[in-house]
């Protein structure tokens, strides 16, 4: 990562400090040292002398090197006083001629150096300023980072689990190589291609697999860069990065987080004169003004395509979109064969099975438990990853981070051992449930003490009403326990409530699931599905048949608590010893807790 260092004036005091040290320097190695006369005829006497220039009134000469004879001496000067002085020095054998050592060209580069030098320091301080803080000139220019034909390194053999959407940009990599084969039946390829998907799916990463295969120059940047300040500098950015496209072509121009830049106009309190929108306004006329047969692509991603401006989504601009979904099971496999081709793995680990128990994650999770579980090898002192690393890093990403020094008393253990168990039994009870692998009340994350963990065989698309129901019992399990056990209720179960409540009010709402309301939908929510959040929008029913759901749903949560309460009366005994053994080894797997339900049957 480039280090960027801020300017301070500190730097010019420093450079201006070492110009005068080298001048003084400099000057005192070239110093030319007065003597009196005496001192010059007494040297002279002592043959210390190496050679003189007399002038008419002044004598300078060089003296001998007691530690260097064959250096050059010492620089000396003396006024001259007897005119007799040749015969002297022919008599000591010294060097002598008629003229002074001329001292212009050292007088001239003791100031001609220092001046470069501080010319070159104040050169460097001003570029380092116009990088940092650049000139209202270049506030126009755009920002985006430009990689050449060699530098992205990335292609289609980096990205996996995304099949369909490689797919369909293979058209734009074959456009790029061959475009006469579409000119010539008269086609064109799409202006410009959205990558529509959840965060962490690779939308990014099949941008640059694009211009890595087609060996085409990229230009990578956020929509959030446009945006400045200063009026009109969003669309001067725009322009400056299509002109210079257009020099570059055939290249991928790709804009990351769309939705920064292309919200719909026409919302907010300055709408038409806000600089985002002149901004956006300036992205349409560039997309309907440049050539698609130059070669100039255009492409983008967001996870909110919902919010875009629907002028941009029109053919045209954005022709194609193309879907980067959460992986399914075989290309989380496929995901996961990428991540370990840089990790050394044991034998025992098998991508089908992490495959299996991640359900839900997306790439950028998948590639984060991978090195999870490197971190957690070399933790453990192994030269290797193994399956358990593998299990051990799932867990911390689902549940967060094991935290075996907080204390717990006994009272709150017992209580936090019985309610996961009874999450566990219902269950391990009920049909068409995830399978439980794993009981454990060991403390994980900010607030969770303990937690049952569920692994789905499969990727699931649909649920029956039947299976939401038994989800929900499942969820009020660990209430359900305690009330039992203890005839009393903790906080414990507060997040299981607030999950339940949410299935019974989807049932309700959305999915028509209740018998005295009928199969209407009353959900008058604005739904993200790639975020996974619900937008509050106005309720497009009357208090009447709001109180009519309020009801409902408080039935679906009775009657399925009771539910949990009558599974786990009968399971009585199991859960009793069940609760016994996690209280004595904190972590149960869900084989030993299914081996205990089928001896208590029997």
């Amino acid at each position: 990562m480039e280090k960027h260092h801020k300017f301070s004036i500190w730097y010019v005091l420093l450079g201006f400090w070492i110009v005068l040290l080298f001048q003084h320097m400099l000057v005192t190695a070239m110093a030319i040292k007065t003597i009196p006369y005496s001192e010059f005829l007494r040297l002279l006497k002592e043959d210390k002398v190496v050679e003189v220039a007399i002038g008419a009134d002044q004598i300078q000469g060089r003296l001998k090197d007691s530690d260097n004879p064959a250096g050059r001496g010492t620089l000396f000067r003396t006024v001259r006083v007897d005119p007799e002085i040749s015969k002297i020095l022919a008599e000591h054998n010294v060097t002598f001629k008629g003229e002074l050592e001329s001292t212009f060209v050292r007088d001239l580069m003791s100031w001609i150096v220092p001046v470069f030098m501080f010319v070159g320091i104040w050169y460097f301080a001003m570029r380092r300023i116009q990088n940092q803080q650049p000139g209202f000139m270049t506030l126009g220019k755009n920002k985006a980072r430009i990689y050449e034909e060699n530098e992205l390194g990335v292609t289609f053999e980096d990205v996996a689990g995304v099949d369909e959407a490689k797919q369909e940009l293979k058209e734009v990599v074959d456009f790029l190589k061959k475009p006469e084969k579409y000119s010539a039946i008269g086609g064109r390829i799409p202006k410009g291609i959205l990558l529509v998907g959840p965060p962490g799916t690779g939308k990014t990463l099949l941008a640059k697999a694009v211009a890595g295969e087609s060996k085409v120059p990229f230009f990578s940047m956020s929509g959030s860069e446009f945006v400045e300040m200063f009026v009109g500098m969003g669309a001067a950015r725009v322009r400056d990065l299509f002109n210079q496209a257009k020099q570059k072509a055939p290249c991928i121009i790709f804009i990351d987080e769309l939705d920064a830049l292309g919200k719909a106009r026409g919302i907010g309190p300055v709408a038409g004169h806000d600089e985002r929108e002149q901004t956006l306004n300036q992205l349409l006329v560039e997309m309907d003004g440049f050539d698609p047969s130059a070669g100039v692509i255009l492409m983008a991603a967001t996870n909110r395509p919902e919010i875009l401006d629907p002028a941009l989504l029109r053919p045209g601009r954005f022709d194609r979109q193309v879907l980067v979904d959460r992986p399914d099971k075989l290309g989380r496999e496929a995901i996961v064969k990428v991540h370990l081709r840089n990790v050394k793995t044991a034998p025992d680990v098998d991508p089908a099975e992490i495959a299996a128990m991640t359900s839900g994650m997306s790439g950028a999770d998948l590639a984060n438990l991978v090195n999870e579980a490197a971190l957690l090898a070399v933790r453990n002192g192994k030269s290797e990853v193994t399956m358990a690393e593998i299990r051990e890093a799932v867990e911390r990403v689902i549940a967060g981070l094991e935290k075996k020094n907080r204390l717990i008393n006994p009272e709150e253990k017992k209580i936090v051992a019985y309610h996961e168990i009874g999450h566990a039994i219902v269950a391990m009870s009920l049909p068409g449930t995830d399978p439980v692998q794993k009981i454990t009340i060991v403390p994980r994350g900010v607030a969770a003490l303990g937690y049952t963990m569920q692994v789905p065989t499969e990727d699931r698309f649909l649920m029956k009403r039947s299976e939401l129901l038994n989800k929900i019992a499942t969820l009020l399990g660990g209430r359900a326990a305690e009330k039992l056990v203890f005839e009393d209720i903790s906080t414990g179960a507060h997040n299981d409530l607030a999950r339940a409540t949410d299935i019974a009010r989807s049932m309700v709402v959305q999915y028509g699931m209740s018998e005295k309301i009928g199969q209407v939908y009353f959900a008058g929510r604005q739904n993200n599905s790639f975020l996974g959040i619900d937008e509050e929008g106005a309720k497009p029913y009357s208090p009447a048949t709001a109180e009519m759901i309020d009801k409902e749903i408080r039935q679906i949560i009775s009657n399925q608590f009771q539910r949990a309460v009558e599974i786990l009366s009968s399971q009585r005994q199991a859960l009793e010893k069940a609760a016994a053994i996690l209280l004595e080894k904190e972590t149960i797997e869900g084989k030993e807790l299914a081996e205990l339900l089928n001896d208590q049957s029997e």
